[in-house]
């Protein structure tokens, strides 16, 4: 059986896009963007009455077979229908620490392009080319930029991406190499943004862009069905997600609800969810910690996590509602500490992490020493992407020079 045949045996429909601020419902019938009404991210929704049972949970964690790829697309039957544009993506390892038995490392860093990006970018593209979309556009602070300059190409489309000139040099060198039209920026990935905005529909681009379109939080909410699968379809007691833009935390908390629809895990309190950021570029914690609704721009935003440079992400309003909704927290942690945990990791774990993934491992610690969670407590910590593609700007916070310009 082909690839898409096994896909469309049996999946949920879609039954409409619901728009995360105000609930208005809209259709399935062409691409979207935003809420018309009031710009809020969309959710798609779909009828998961026929889903549901442990017969369809097993029929999952079956997978798949060498001719037939699972990865991600092992949950198919709670995705959009239409025939996957993949890479390989998802499906990533599950790392029991060394030192700290209850506490698991998601290595993200393990997707095609070497970052989470990649499924959410996978399941934009797919929906993309279904749609008979041509010219793809986005902001990137690093990783998307690679990960939508992979799947276009793989689908045949153009990408258009816009990235600030200090992003780490193989996220710039990738997207290149895929044949994205790249355009480096002298500012942050909101000045990027802007751009993409302001061009997009003089030159027929259709917007990626972080929570600007439903699907890309379709790719990351495999993410949670995978955590709970590779636990044995329990829930972890707290999970820690580094907090740039925030899709894969609301992707993950769609997936919990949606799991709990299924009745594929046992309904109860879902897992704390912990949003770290660097305290160099930290509105969602800010916003926590102040008890407000939504973040202000950060000022002066700095840190050699580079995907957490994102000064007012788009879908603040809905992460800062999941934090609250789950006891969770928002944290941040200064650049010395990640750089700390990163070195860390790889001495003792043989883990080399990504900056972003120091900077959950660096707020477990942290949370750890303060009491918030006991040594007992099952936590899954996410690195999301590889630390080999952070070579220049961790060798930099390192002070580590080339070999040749050492004296």
């Amino acid at each position: 059986m082909s690839l898409r045949a096994c896909y469309l045996r049996s999946v949920a429909k879609i039954t409409h896009f619901e728009c995360s601020r105000c609930q208005s419902q809209f259709p399935v019938n062409g691409p979207r963007t935003v809420c018309p009404h009031c710009a809020g991210s969309l959710y798609v929704r779909y009828d998961l009455s026929a889903l549901g049972g442990l017969a369809r949970r097993e029929e999952v964690s079956r997978g798949g077979s060498a001719s037939e790829p699972a990865g991600m697309w092992r949950y198919r039957m709670v995705l959009p229908e239409a025939e996957p544009v993949t890479l390989g993506e998802g499906w990533t390892p599950m790392i029991r620490s060394r030192r700290y038995p209850n506490a698991y490392l998601k290595e993200e860093g393990a997707n095609p392009t070497g970052s989470f990006k990649a499924r959410g970018m996978a399941m934009a593209v797919t929906m993309a080319r279904g749609y008979g979309l041509k010219k793809l556009a986005a902001p990137s602070a690093g990783n998307a930029a690679g990960a939508l300059a992979a799947y276009a190409a793989a689908a045949g489309l153009e990408a258009h991406i816009f990235m600030p000139k200090d992003v780490p040099f193989a996220n710039y060198l990738e997207a290149r190499l895929y044949g994205a039209n790249v355009t480096l920026v002298d500012g942050l990935i909101s000045d990027c943004g802007r751009m993409v905005a302001e061009r997009k529909e003089i030159e027929g681009w259709f917007d990626v862009s972080t929570l600007k379109e439903p699907f890309r939080v379709e790719g990351k909410k495999t993410m949670g069905y995978e955590l709970v699968e590779q636990l044995g379809w329990e829930y972890p007691e707290a999970v820690f997600y580094p907090t740039g833009g925030g899709v894969g935390l609301i992707g993950m908390w769609k997936a919990f609800a949606e799991l709990e629809e299924l009745g594929w895990v046992r309904a109860g309190r879902k897992p704390r969810m912990i949003a770290v950021q660097s305290a160099g570029c930290a509105p969602v914690v800010r916003a926590f910690e102040h008890g407000e609704k939504a973040s202000e721009m950060w000022k002066d935003a700095a840190t050699f996590a580079a995907g957490l440079r994102v000064p007012k992400p788009y879908g603040d309003y809905i992460m800062l509602e999941i934090l609250r909704a789950s006891g969770g927290l928002a944290v941040s942690v200064p650049d010395e500490e990640i750089l700390s945990s990163l070195r860390d990791w790889a001495r003792n774990e043989g883990i080399f992490l990504c900056p972003e993934g120091a900077a959950a491992t660096a707020a477990y610690d942290h949370l750890l020493k303060a009491g918030y969670l006991k040594a007992e407590d099952r936590v899954v910590l996410f690195n999301t992407g590889a630390g080999l593609k952070y070579t220049d700007v961790t060798a930099e916070a390192a002070r580590i020079p080339r070999p040749n310009a050492m004296g």
